[in-house]
């Protein structure tokens, strides 16, 4: 889905563009910066309203959250076979209760919703949902969702969209109207990590293939990939992977992988996102919160990278031991663009750990952080936390070049920020120039 990105408020200020900055007005340069660019959100689970209740938004979603039911669980006594029979109201109502009100919400997860309800001015203490609940429910959800982007300084919304998602394909399939913040993506874990379960659903859609992925299916998942890519118009397609995974592979997903997704990507100019580490369900009776974490061997982003020099790739990994590893196939592949902390990599703690190792070894040639959003208000307190945690690392780069002889003005602070959060998504995947 082409996106006509809001005018940049990313404008040098017209004094003292070049004027040297120094000690506490490098600092004051840079939050001016990160407050006024709107960022580019990579990657996000969030839908255009078009795509009606896909998208979540409101107090119970927000405490309904996987991240929060994990945080449950560890506190209560209630087994998991208890709570999922339960309405949302209810669920919401335990998690609030349980860590809001008989635990301090100390976590980062906890720390978000508290952070949501005080950007709406309501109340935040031990009191119960009703003013919430209530707010939410009075919202019209177009204008909301413009406020709530507004709010977290944000101009554009990467979508996460599967073609074989039951629920949204058949949507996608009537026609999706195009949406100037929300971005598609085409997702292919269905295709990738599971084609004997899911090549039946691609067969319905009219195409010929098998669970082998025999015969014409190669040739016939290329042209999938082309029809979907022309009705969604994605700016990339992308896959969620396992610690395991390896590149090349005599596998169906490294076949379909190599002979199909790849190809389509370069022949259409579309970058492929690799998001690689996850285990999934490691504990299947917390569903959603049961995935977890691996460390996976790298030599397969060296292998894609240099077998495939004309592709572009987006990469993020899961574990903090691949970090290291992950900067220094950056500098060997210009093809590789690191983005983001994932998952559980998006702590304050590991964002500042990752982010200054990054500048270190890239410079500016990376994307410092996505949202990775499932509930729309989400975004307000991750790029919150994204703005309050970057300040600091940048201003002690900006400094420590001043002392080692090279000065810094606003102009260079403005460039490097809007490149770190709108130039290079935007290059990437093609956006508008107006996005740069």
């Amino acid at each position: 889905m082409t996106t006509d990105l809001l005018k940049s408020s990313a404008q040098v200020p017209a004094s003292n563009n070049n004027s040297l900055l120094a000690g506490p007005q490098i600092f004051a340069a840079v939050q001016e910066a990160l407050s006024s660019i709107p960022f580019v959100d990579i990657h996000t689970h969030l839908f255009a309203p078009a795509l009606g209740s896909l998208g979540l938004w409101g107090i119970d979603e927000l405490l309904t959250y996987h991240y929060l039911e994990a945080e449950f669980f560890r506190y209560s006594d209630m087994a998991p076979e208890a709570y999922w029979p339960l309405s949302k109201t209810g669920k919401a109502d335990l998690i609030w209760r349980t860590l809001f009100v008989e635990n301090t919400p100390i976590s980062e997860a906890t720390r978000g919703v508290i952070a949501v309800l005080k950007a709406f001015q309501l109340p935040t203490d031990r009191s119960s949902l009703s003013e919430a609940r209530a707010f939410f429910k009075n919202q019209n959800r177009e204008a909301h969702v413009q406020h709530v982007l507004q709010m977290a300084g944000i101009s554009t919304v990467v979508m996460t969209n599967d073609p074989l998602d039951p629920e949204e394909s058949p949507l996608w399939l009537k026609g999706i109207a195009e949406h100037s913040q929300f971005c598609a993506v085409l997702r292919l874990d269905r295709i990738l990590c599971a084609w004997h379960d899911h090549c039946q659903a691609v067969a319905a859609q009219g195409y010929s293939v098998d669970p082998q992925a025999s015969g014409k299916s190669l040739s016939e998942v290329r042209r999938f990939l082309t029809d979907w890519s022309r009705r969604m118009k994605p700016v990339y397609m992308a896959c969620s992977l396992p610690d395991t995974f390896e590149f090349p592979s005599d596998t169906i997903g490294g076949r379909l992988l190599q002979e199909a997704v790849l190809p389509v990507c370069r022949e259409l100019g579309l970058a492929f996102s690799l998001m690689i580490g996850v285990r999934k369900q490691v504990n299947p009776r917390i569903r959603l919160a049961g995935d977890s974490v691996g460390k996976a061997d790298l030599r397969c982003l060296e292998n894609i990278c240099r077998d495939f020099p004309d592709n572009r790739f987006l990469v993020s990994v899961l574990s903090r031991e691949n970090q290291h590893e992950l900067c220094v196939l950056a500098r060997k592949f210009s093809n590789l663009m690191p983005f983001g902390c994932w998952w559980f990599m998006n702590n304050p703690s590991i964002v500042e750990e990752i982010t200054r190792e990054r500048i270190e070894m890239l410079g500016t040639t990376f994307i410092p952080q996505h949202s990775d959003a499932r509930v729309l208000e989400q975004v307000i307190y991750k790029w919150g936390n994204t703005r309050r945690t970057i300040a600091p690392i940048l201003s002690e780069g900006y400094r420590v070049l001043s002392e080692d002889g090279r000065g810094v003005t606003h102009a260079d602070i403005h460039r490097d920020i809007t490149r770190l959060f709108r130039s290079n998504a935007a290059a990437w995947m093609n956006l508008p120039s107006s996005s740069r």
